[in-house]
């Protein structure tokens, strides 16, 4: 018989071994212990044990879903208006869809009772408060295709597909920069930067990349020291599922309004990639949107291979 309750301080053995039970699901890295869900999940300064449900069948731990709330507009606070229902995962060798159905409808619940008018199914950013380096890519994906049991779920219970997340990869042993008119002028005027560890730029992001090691890419004219872009990437091993060796995970990249569409994003990942492979980074992968083509655009336009794709879903009311 089916029963659900509340995360305790004696769980989490039973939420890695559920995570290890589904050994083999795209975008869940693998091997997990307790140690790593403390450090990544249980954790963070607003992890809240009735978010996190577990279901069991009699005495048997079967699956558990993770819902909580991201950032306010100031990205100062968690906001409980927007909630998102992180993962859902359950055994392979139970009753999946029925388990399922009983975690969402809590964590649901949940959401609902603590103000939430909106619920995102899938964590992608900013609604990604917990999972990152666990789940999915560099970012957090949203719900990758190939995670049939919650992506038929949420279409079940009637979310919207919002958004599709698209994740890239590059080997960097054979990358080399564009060579063109543009590209060459960037070289001759401008300067990039590289920070290491640099400082949160505010809370939400303290608390979402307090876990890994940062590398800051800044582009300022010679002569000025005025940002025109940046580029941040997390060091991904030893909690990623992609080829062996170094890897690079672009958390965000920002143009200033007065410099996009000029080239400047092409330049500043080229040289980001080049400096990255010379520091032993052999693999790099980057996220972009649906609805962000030039971002797409510029994940292919250097080279970058398409590994999988996530779901972004979303849900007004919450129940």
């Amino acid at each position: 018989m089916l029963s659900y309750r509340a995360f305790n301080n004696t769980d989490p053995p039973r939420v890695a071994a559920l995570w290890r039970s589904r050994a083999g699901q795209p975008g869940l890295v693998q091997p997990v212990s307790a140690d790593l869900f403390e450090q990544f999940v249980f954790g963070k300064l607003y992890f809240d044990y009735e978010g996190l449900i577990l279901a069991f069948d009699d005495d048997r731990p079967v699956g558990f879903a993770h819902a909580a709330f991201g950032p306010s507009e100031k990205w100062d606070r968690i906001a409980t208006d927007t909630g998102v229902i992180c993962v859902v995962v359950v055994r392979p060798d139970c009753a999946e869809a029925e388990v399922a159905e009983g975690l969402v409808e809590r964590s649901e619940a949940y959401l609902s009772r603590h103000g939430a008018k909106v619920v995102y199914g899938g964590a992608a950013a900013p609604q990604s408060p917990f999972y990152l380096g666990l789940y999915g890519g560099s970012q957090l994906p949203g719900v990758l295709d190939s995670d049939v049991v919650a992506r038929d779920l949420y279409r079940s219970r009637g979310y919207e597909e919002i958004d599709r997340t698209f994740l890239f990869r590059r080997r960097l042993g054979d990358f080399r920069p564009l060579v063109d008119r543009y590209q060459v002028q960037f070289r001759r005027r401008m300067i990039v930067d590289v920070k290491m560890d640099p400082p949160a730029r505010n809370w939400w992001e303290a608390c979402i990349t307090c876990d890994f090691d940062v590398t800051r890419f800044e582009v300022t004219q010679r002569g000025d020291h005025t940002v025109l872009a940046s580029a941040t990437y997390r060091r991904m091993e030893p909690t990623s599922h992609s080829d062996p060796g170094r890897v690079a995970g672009l958390l965000d990249l920002s143009v200033a309004p007065s410099h996009r569409r000029q080239g400047l994003a092409t330049f500043l990942l080229g040289e980001s990639f080049r400096q990255l492979g010379r520091q032993g980074v052999s693999n790099v992968e980057a996220q972009a949107t649906q609805q962000n083509p030039p971002g797409v655009g510029l994940c292919r336009k250097l080279g970058m291979e398409p590994k999988d794709e996530g779901i972004v879903f979303r849900k007004a009311g919450g129940s």
